[in-house]
């Protein structure tokens, strides 16, 4: 199999899977460390050129991070393209498994059982209602159905806007603050909010400074994305 992945977190599942299949990436891919792989621009633009060229058997994706115009020009261009769609954890599990498969893969990787295991514990009720911003300039949050947003869900954490009409509304920063969550959770994708760019726009109200990767990816980093989020969370609430 000749694999190209368009969608970073699949690409670290395959690397670390079926690391001789993989043949071209995003420039986004930034796991496992040391990626060695074409690069084929990035999720929202990749170069359609240099994809064909390296001729492969199989392109994989996603209905929220590529644009359908792209995946249609590669199926055009006689390219198989297996699309998945991540809403909720149990749901990433399966589409790791069919891609995987996909991919040439005869058996389950160790990975994928531990990662599903860690996340076995049944949904507890909500702890600690939190915003979650994505993006500022214009300010932006999770909203209904985001993986992200079942993450945080799972380990407690209720979203205040889980049930808007959006998945990515726009709230002015005002609206976030007069919410009053008990907690503002800021990630470092795909925004990078760090300790000097987010928690200013948040006084008085504790902000947990997350990974990006752990919180939005499907792949091997959810075999400890649930513990190293609880202490990021713990941490903020102390």
């Amino acid at each position: 199999m000749r694999v190209v992945s368009l969608v970073p977190s699949l690409t670290e599942a395959v690397a670390e899977t079926l690391p001789e299949a993989l043949v071209g990436a995003t420039d986004w891919c930034t796991h496992p460390a040391g990626l060695d792989v074409t690069r084929v621009g990035g999720t929202k633009n990749p170069k359609l050129d240099r994809i064909l060229t390296l001729a492969p058997d199989l392109v994989i994706a996603n209905e929220e991070e590529n644009r359908a115009p792209d995946l249609d020009a590669l199926r055009t261009a006689g390219v198989e393209v297996l699309v998945t769609e991540v809403r909720e954890v149990p749901q990433a599990f399966r589409e790791l498994a069919r891609v995987l498969t996909a991919c040439g893969a005869r058996s389950r990787p160790r990975w994928l059982d531990e990662a599903e295991e860690a996340w076995s514990t049944p949904v507890p009720k909500p702890r600690t209602t939190a915003v979650v911003p994505i993006w500022r300039r214009p300010w932006m949050v999770l909203g209904r159905d985001t993986f992200a947003g079942d993450v945080l869900k799972r380990l407690g954490v209720g979203n205040l806007y889980a049930v808007h009409p959006e998945r990515y509304p726009r709230i002015p920063v005002e609206e976030l603050n007069d919410a009053r969550p008990d907690l503002v959770v800021l990630p470092d994708e795909p925004y990078r909010f760090s300790a000097g760019d987010g928690p200013e726009a948040f006084p008085g109200l504790p902000c947990a400074l997350v990974s990006g990767r752990h919180l939005t990816w499907y792949g091997p980093s959810l075999a400890e994305a649930a513990r190293l989020l609880e202490g990021a969370l713990r941490a903020a609430r102390r």
